[in-house]
């Protein structure tokens, strides 16, 4: 239990570390790209007009002291507020994000779904058709997700006009995004599952159960494929991460109404609270995924439990 707690307070402390770090260079960083004033007030505000603007929002302050301003806000969980509709900054963040959450659950259940069974029959298939395969593997992680998303919207969408390119609520709608995220984020989980199957069935404990007499299948679903997973864990834990925070393009691209496109059109905008409570949900996403990926490790391999225990 104790383990437990002390394990709990540096995740805790490092999160605090990880947020301090990121809000502080990136709100210095965003000032460096333009004076949201001119954004405010419109390209032909006067001079006057942009310093009643920059005194309204505290612009005219040295970056010091806006910087310190804004860290006493955060420390009451005061995110600031939109600086083109006025609205709070964080709850157009948490409005976007179930939208990324409905993408990115998708694409790690389809993700999963594909993988695991083909890269367990590469892991046992040494024929012309997973020669194929592994060709075809190789080509789509070689290939960004922006030229996959594009193709698909291209083919499916433009071409033969059975799914639509944009939009948001209805089922199809999430076909060409959750396809494009998975046509490259699937190579890599099943090259690591192609990977752990081969070496699980070379391993011990599968030729003992082979000597008593377990078939093939009982071999592959109550051994090989088990051990197959808890490698792979921590790479679905990291895709997760990745998908809460790298689904910038893929959103952009179909218009998908979750925080990779909020980020955008915020960045472009100079919106400079929302794209600072952005990059606070994204840090504290990452932060659960990755912590939810070590407890499910550690609750899948007992080994783990015990780890760092005195003899």
């Amino acid at each position: 239990m104790s383990n437990l707690l002390r394990r709990a307070a540096t995740g805790v402390r490092d999160l605090a570390l990880v947020t301090l770090a990121t809000t502080t260079v990136l709100f210095f960083l965003i000032r460096l790209t333009g004076d949201p004033s001119v954004m405010i007030a419109g390209e032909s505000a006067t001079p006057a007009q942009l310093a009643q603007v920059r005194a309204a929002y505290g612009f005219d302050r040295s970056l010091i002291e806006q910087y310190l301003v804004y860290a006493g806000k955060i420390l009451h969980f005061d995110m600031g507020v939109s600086l083109q509709d006025g609205q709070s900054a964080i709850h157009k963040v948490l409005q976007a994000y179930p939208a990324t959450l409905m993408l990115a659950a998708a694409a790690i259940t389809a993700n999963i779904v594909i993988s695991v069974p083909i890269g367990a029959w590469l892991g046992q298939s040494r024929g012309a058709a997973a020669r194929v395969v592994r060709i075809a593997l190789n080509v789509l992680q070689g290939m960004p997700g922006f030229v996959s998303a594009l193709l698909l919207v291209n083919i499916f969408a433009v071409g033969l006009g059975w799914l639509p390119s944009v939009g948001y609520g209805r089922p199809e709608t999430l076909i060409l995004p959750v396809v494009s995220v998975v046509s490259f984020m699937a190579p890599k989980l099943i090259r690591v599952i192609e990977a752990n199957t081969s070496a699980a069935l070379r391993s011990n404990f599968v030729r003992t159960a082979r000597s008593i007499g377990a078939s093939n299948r009982q071999i592959l679903w109550r051994h090989v494929l088990p051990n197959a997973l808890l490698g792979a864990i921590a790479l679905i834990g990291a895709e997760i991460a990745a998908m809460l925070t790298g689904l910038v393009i893929i959103e952009t691209i179909f218009a998908w109404p979750g925080i990779g496109w909020l980020l955008v059109q915020s960045t472009l905008n100079l919106d400079f609270p929302v794209v600072q409570a952005i990059a606070l949900v994204m840090v504290v996403s990452v932060f659960l995924a990755n912590a939810a990926t070590e407890a499910l490790q550690t609750l899948a391999d007992p080994r783990l439990r015990t780890k760092g225990r005195p003899e």
